[in-house]
């Protein structure tokens, strides 16, 4: 029997768990807090749980060489010790994070180890590639040319949860969520390459009807230029990867990253309040009507609802701390999480988007010899109270899906990769669909159903 190792029990975890020991693996999780992973094997005699840390390095050592593949859904700053590891010991690895350049160096090492990392086998990314990579290797296989590409996703609270001025609710890596708030972006838009500083992230959503939702916001994500040679299509003039936001989070986490509450920089708040805290990141000389200092600041009416959303959280009251040296980061993102984690009796949803320009030449096939037609694939999911979330589900049963088809030897390439190639993405896509994952495809659509 094929054995498993799952570093991390986080928010994501438990549906791999679930498919891997349901599919005859043994399972070992290995955790920092031991209980979340027994809940989760739940007395399968196939599964085992484990308490660890991962500055216990000669544990994980030992772990990985006794285990067939390593999952590693611990925060992204750890995959390259993990993938060393694998390396040292000839182990396959599969993650759902991004490829760093640390990790896409290892591409060479991997191969020689004739082992395959595959990362990027998630939700976003993931699902996004995937079904992405279906669709342009279907207009490629035809004669077309993709000319303009919009792939937008976001894990949301359902549209009756959102009664917070955030209108979010916290499904997965809270502080990860937060932290995503500092990142800067890049994407090419009609030939136009376009670069976004952090501190712009939030000013320019532009929004999308998305169906049986309503209008969603959508800011731009990370590096979308990257994607035009992963996806082998240089002769693009658009592509943008976004994240969906309902209205309101944009311009609140807008005004917040003005006023430096997501900022990294630590300093001494020995004594402070909420209140004083952001007195001194405005400069204020003291915290009395700090509303009405935070809206001057800002340039904004005090009524807004950045102002109304800040207050919510609790930033201007002069209730104390509690801190020593610290982050406004981790004030900020502390005080979220206190109030804008989804509860148990609540359904998250994924809402996924992605809009094709396709071309077509006149040597083309006859059905579509000179037209242009626009395609979107879209896909809404719902989490289940009596079962998992929707961003667990999308997330974790991809990564599980390619667990299964390397141990089965139905992937065999070698080397850093994500889920891009055909021999991947249809069996996973595919899979997906039998669980009621599912992308659905609309093709020929007119030019005005474009993202202007």
């Amino acid at each position: 029997m094929k054995k498993v190792l799952i570093l991390g029990a986080g928010m994501v975890v438990k549906p791999i768990v679930n498919y891997l020991l349901e599919n005859n693996y043994k399972v070992t999780v290995a955790t920092r807090t031991k209980s979340k992973a027994d809940e989760m094997i739940a007395g399968n005699k196939n599964g085992t749980a484990l308490s660890w840390t991962v500055d216990d390095t000669e544990t994980l050592n030992k772990l990985v060489s006794e285990h067939d593949l390593t999952v590693s859904l611990l925060p992204y700053a750890y995959h390259v010790m993990v993938a060393k590891l694998c390396i040292q010991h000839k182990k396959n690895m599969i993650t759902t994070s991004y490829v760093k350049p640390e990790m896409q160096a290892l591409d060479s090492e991997a191969k020689k180890a004739g082992i395959i990392i595959l990362n990027e086998c998630g939700l976003d990314p993931g699902i996004d590639h995937m079904s992405a990579m279906r669709i342009i290797d279907h207009v490629h296989k035809n004669g077309g040319k993709i000319e303009e590409f919009y792939s937008l996703c976001g894990a949301l609270p359902a549209p009756e949860g959102t009664d917070n001025p955030f209108k979010y609710k916290f499904s997965w890596s809270p502080k990860g969520v937060v932290m995503a708030g500092n990142n800067d972006a890049k994407y090419l838009r009609h030939e136009k390459n376009i670069d976004v500083d952090t501190k712009d992230l939030f000013k320019n959503p532009f929004r999308v009807n998305f169906k049986d939702v309503g209008l969603l916001e959508v800011y731009p994500n990370r590096d979308s230029i990257m994607y035009i040679d992963i996806y082998g299509i240089p002769e693009t003039k658009t592509m943008f990867r976004g994240t969906f936001r309902y209205k309101g989070w944009c311009e609140s986490i807008d005004a917040m990253k003005q006023l430096n509450l997501i900022s990294y920089d630590k300093f001494d708040m020995s004594g402070m309040t909420y209140a004083g805290m952001i007195a001194s990141l405005i400069k204020a000389k003291d915290s009395n009507n700090i509303k009405s200092k935070v809206a001057e600041y800002l340039k904004i009416p005090a009524g807004s609802h950045a102002i109304n959303a800040i207050e919510w959280l609790g930033l201007f009251e002069n209730k104390a701390m509690n801190r020593n040296t610290d982050s406004p980061f981790e004030v900020t993102s502390d005080l979220m999480i206190g109030k804008m984690v989804l509860g148990k009796n609540e359904r998250d949803m994924v809402a996924m988007q992605h809009t094709f320009l396709a071309s077509y030449p006149d040597a083309c096939l006859p059905a579509r010899q000179g037209k242009k037609e626009v395609i979107r694939s879209r896909m809404l999911d719902f989490g289940t109270l009596a079962t998992d979330t929707s961003i667990a589900r999308t997330v974790a049963l991809p990564a599980a899906i390619g667990v299964k088809m390397i141990l089965e030897n139905k992937i065999n390439i070698h080397g850093v990769f994500r889920p891009v190639l055909p021999a991947i993405y249809n069996p996973i896509l595919d899979e997906l669909e039998t669980m009621n994952i599912k992308m659905i495809e609309e093709y020929g659509l007119p030019l005005s159903e474009n993202i202007s």
